[in-house]
């Protein structure tokens, strides 16, 4: 059928032009040949058909072919179907067509044909269309061009109009229609693809309500090719019906579209269906990876298909350059010639059975590898071609597992070591298959199929090593989940099973008692199993143990810092293990931060986590990131920490979420501040050490919003919660110091007085400037008086010669002692201290501090403190850095990448800035900032 007036391409309004001016010739006694060629689809037919229309309105006799493969066998069957019945020859509309009824050859059979076409010329002027010349049969092929010879000749008024498949595909084509006829006899017109335009002109025509994004999608999946389009328009009715393009043909009805396809394939021949289906495998492959295999470009993949396909790699080539022209292929952003669009490339493998698609994948996966592909793309094309059965998939599976891993996409790591699983395997390599897959889907959003995949591990015979590894992660998902009786248990169980091994069951027990944090009863059980073991049978605690059982120490405050740095670095000097060194670098690093030894602490984590295997849990791992948390916190850098830590409804506040909500409450950001604290129902948390230091963190919240009650509550809970643990040392959470300052202002002095001297007691045990300073500080403000600024005195002084790591600390006895000294009416000495603690909390980063401080001097009677602080030597070392990138052009967020701070803290740091340098515009910056 013809395409309704509307409709109609631009590129088919050329042909349609050429084809009136030759119809109108003919009238006049002057006909012709003309050549309409065109790839499958362009639209030749409707050309041909529209021709056909306008010359029959115009008084000329139409004479109809339409050339099928099926009569290529019979003898003139294409020109019977032109002139009808005729005498000497059989039923021309049979099935199939009669053989001649005369004897006599090709030549005088051809010679009665062409005077019954005279005949026909003589009565009115004709036009002779022919669609599909190329499947004419021979006789017919050759008839046509000697009477395009006459027609020329004669000058007969006869248009003779016939179309001709011209694409590139890979078995190499006959010779065309007009190869032995003089260029002057022929007038040839090429149908050239769609363009973009011109395709959404024939969506919006259709649906007119169609938005941007469905339009596009049928213009991709159109191909170029008008027969594709309406096809496809033809199935998805109206965008209402299909808000999206879809990407299969399931999704289509009534299945215009994929015959349209299957049809265009059918033209081409069996080879290019071949190469184009092998093409559609490997383009499947390739969603969502990179583009750096050698078979990317039309040239190396042209080698490639044709090894599927069995072809000439050149033709394929060659193929895959006029389809990327056609616009059948186009090349994605890694220069893959891919398929247009999703649902042509399923068209394409539609009917294509599974077993074929799979074998398809396995030949592309080992022509891949040995081609030198990357692992990831030899991989891709293992995950969808079943199993193999061959030694090496397994391994080229689980390599792509760790390179996924590495480049931070788990879900795909995830997908590799299952589908690894699915080849025959020996029981050792599927154990450490299970155990890293686990690990892997243990730490994403579901964690029950996980630990099924660990339990399994853990019950397949294997090296002891193995074993080891397994219930490590199984019991760190099931620490996790909240269940920590459970995974001490499995721990224990292990090593009772490798009681000959000492060194696996040490580590097992170090395990044990990491894990074991997370429940306060089994910790304690754990804890005295363990110094029973250390106190009966010492040979078998090794040195990860022993450094548990100082920090147990440490947190029990039994012990100094001094001693406790002392035992750790003698144990960090022993040989290590590298099973248990990850224990013994992360509990030396917790020690060596409460110790105020922070570069050293700093050191440890690096360590620990550079020896972690991302892709295996492990019960340290969590552990050394925690404390990573607390050094960055004991610094202050709180622009360092996440602005906005993940809070899941089914799991309770973890370290960080504790260290962020302090951290928003000293940058001032009180109402993002109540929201964090307000984001976890602690009631059903699990109780667990990061719970404590939670309900800590929210009493400083409450505190800062004046709600002292609820923050004296939160203290207290800490610290009975704290206690029940054996944790009393003020290193962890200091309660008492908390504690101690909500009660003296809600007018409890004398519990505070206690709380506050016991924390002192504790904190000189411990003896570091930061946890003695604040003791003092807090006693300080208690006791009042002489006794009271003496004290205050001797906070400042001890955290002050401290150095480095112990500036809020600082800031805040600095503060402490100033209004100690209004207080006993020494005001020069009280704004000293105030506006040295206003300068130390801006240089911090710290709004709060400062605004204490502000505060302060206000009520000492001092002017504003930032009176004098404006212009470029106002600026914080921090302020400054920001300033300047802002004034070389860096972006917001480029500049929180550079300086691994969050989006938010550039946007703060980048308001104070401008209000030191009195400018409202970045533009200014440069300017302000002279030359700084």
């Amino acid at each position: 059928m013809s395409a309704p007036h509307g409709e109609q391409p631009r590129e088919h309004r050329e042909a349609a032009a050429l084809l009136a001016d030759a119809a109108a010739r003919a009238r006049a006694g002057v006909g012709g040949l003309v050549l309409l060629r065109g790839a499958t689809g362009t639209g030749r037919t409707t050309v041909l058909e529209a021709a056909a229309e306008a010359a029959a309105g115009h008084g000329m006799r139409v004479l109809r072919a339409r050339c099928a493969p099926r009569d290529s066998a019979v003898p003139f069957a294409a020109v019977l179907q032109l002139l009808g019945p005729v005498q000497g020859f059989g039923e021309p509309f049979g099935e199939p067509f009669g053989e001649p009824e005369e004897t006599g050859g090709e030549r005088e059979q051809g010679a009665l044909l062409w005077r019954i076409l005279r005949e026909y010329a003589e009565g009115s002027p004709l036009l002779v269309v022919v669609d599909d010349v190329h499947l004419a049969d021979a006789p017919s092929h050759r008839w046509l061009v000697e009477s395009a010879r006459h027609v020329d000749r004669l000058r007969l008024p006869v248009l003779l109009v016939v179309t001709e498949r011209s694409q590139y595909d890979v078995d190499p084509p006959a010779p065309g229609f007009t190869h032995t006829l003089p260029p002057a006899v022929v007038h040839t017109h090429t149908l050239a693809p769609l363009t973009a335009g011109s395709a959404a002109e024939l969506v919006r025509t259709r649906c007119p309500a169609a938005g941007a994004a469905w339009v596009d999608g049928c213009v991709r999946a159109g191909a170029g090719s008008p027969m594709l389009l309406r096809a496809l328009l033809d199935d998805l009715g109206d965008p209402d019906r299909h808000p999206a393009v879809p990407e299969t043909t399931a999704a289509l009805y009534p299945g215009a579209y994929p015959a349209a396809v299957s049809w265009w394939l059918d033209s081409a021949g069996p080879g290019t269906a071949e190469v184009a289906r092998a093409l559609a495998a490997l383009d499947e492959a390739w969603d969502g990876t990179a583009g750096d295999d050698p078979g990317c470009t039309a040239g190396g993949l042209g080698g490639l298909l044709a090894h599927l396909a069995g072809a000439d790699p050149a033709r394929v080539t060659g193929w895959l350059t006029a389809m990327t022209g056609l616009g059948v292929l186009r090349p994605d952003p890694h220069g893959r010639p891919r398929y247009a669009h999703p649902l042509l490339r399923d068209a394409v493998l539609t009917g294509v059975p599974a077993a074929r698609r799979r074998a398809a994948h396995r030949q592309a996966a080992e022509a891949m590898l040995h081609r030198g592909a990357p692992t990831g793309t030899v991989a891709r094309h293992l995950l969808v071609s079943g199993p193999v059965g061959d030694p090496w998939v397994p391994g080229v599976l689980q390599d792509a597992a760790g390179l996924a891993l590495r480049d931070g996409r788990p879900d795909t790591a995830a997908a590799f070591l299952r589908r690894a699983l699915d080849e025959p395997l020996p029981d050792a390599h599927r154990q450490r298959l299970l155990t890293e897959l686990g690990s892997l889907e243990c730490a994403g959003p579901g964690t029950a199929s996980g630990i099924s995949r660990l339990t399994e591990a853990l019950r397949l015979p294997g090296a002891p090593q193995d074993r080891v590894r397994a219930a490590l992660a199984l019991g760190t998902a099931l620490a996790g989940r909240g269940e920590a009786r459970s995974a001490v248990g499995i721990l224990r169980a292990v090593a009772g099973d490798l009681a000959d091994r000492p060194d696996l069951t040490g580590l097992l027990r170090s395990a044990c008692a990491l894990l074991s944090e997370q429940d306060q009863a089994v910790r304690h059980d754990v804890y005295r199993w363990l110094c029973d073991t250390a106190a009966r049978r010492p040979e078998l605690i090794g040195p990860a143990a022993r450094a548990l059982l100082v920090r147990y120490a440490v947190t029990a405050g039994l012990t100094s810092a001094d001693d406790a740095m002392r035992q750790m670095r003698a144990l960090l000097a022993e040989p290590a293990d590298p099973l248990t060194e990850p224990f013994l670098l992360g509990t030396a690093a917790a020690v060596a931060q409460w110790a105020d030894e922070l570069d050293e602490a700093d050191r440890l984590v690096e360590r620990g986590l550079a020896g972690q295997r991302a892709d295996l849990l492990h019960p340290m791992h969590e552990a050394l990131l925690d404390v990573r948390a607390d050094i960055v916190a004991a610094r202050g850098e709180y622009g360092r920490l996440p602005a906005e830590p993940p809070v899941t409804a089914d799991a309770g506040p973890a370290n960080v979420h504790a260290h962020t909500l302090v951290a928003l409450v000293e940058l001032g950001r009180a109402e993002e501040a109540r929201r964090l604290a307000d984001g976890f129902d602690l009631r059903a948390a699990p109780d667990s050490w990061q719970l404590n230091r939670f309900l800590y963190a929210r009493g400083v919240q409450r505190a800062a919003a004046g709600d002292i009650a609820g923050a004296l509550h939160d203290f207290l809970e800490c610290g009975r919660r704290q206690s029940a643990r054996e944790v009393v040392s003020p290193v962890v959470t200091p309660w008492r110091s908390a504690a101690a300052e909500c009660r003296l202002a809600l007018g409890g002095p004398r519990e505070a007085l206690a709380l506050a001297e016991e924390e002192l007691r504790l904190a000189r045990i411990w003896g570091t400037p930061r946890t003695v300073g604040r003791a003092l500080r807090v006693l300080g403000a208690v006791t009042g008086g002489r006794r009271g600024l003496e004290l205050a005195e001797e906070a400042v002084t001890l955290l002050r010669d401290a150095g480095a790591g112990t500036e809020p600390e600082l800031v805040a006895a600095l503060v402490a002692r100033g209004r100690q000294l209004t207080a006993a009416g020494d005001r020069a000495r009280a704004r000293e201290a105030l506006r040295e603690a206003a300068g130390r909390a801006e240089r911090l980063g710290a709004p709060r501090l400062r605004a204490l401080a502000e505060e302060a001097l206000r009520e000492g009677g001092a002017r504003r403190a930032d009176a004098a602080r404006t212009g470029s030597g106002a600026l914080t070392g921090s302020e400054r850095r920001i300033a300047q990138l802002a004034a070389d052009g860096r972006t917001n967020t480029e500049i929180a990448a550079l300086l691994h701070l969050a989006r938010r803290t550039v946007e703060t740091h980048l308001t104070h800035v401008y209000k030191k340098l009195g400018i409202r515009r970045r533009v200014q910056l440069r300017e302000a900032l002279g030359g700084d």
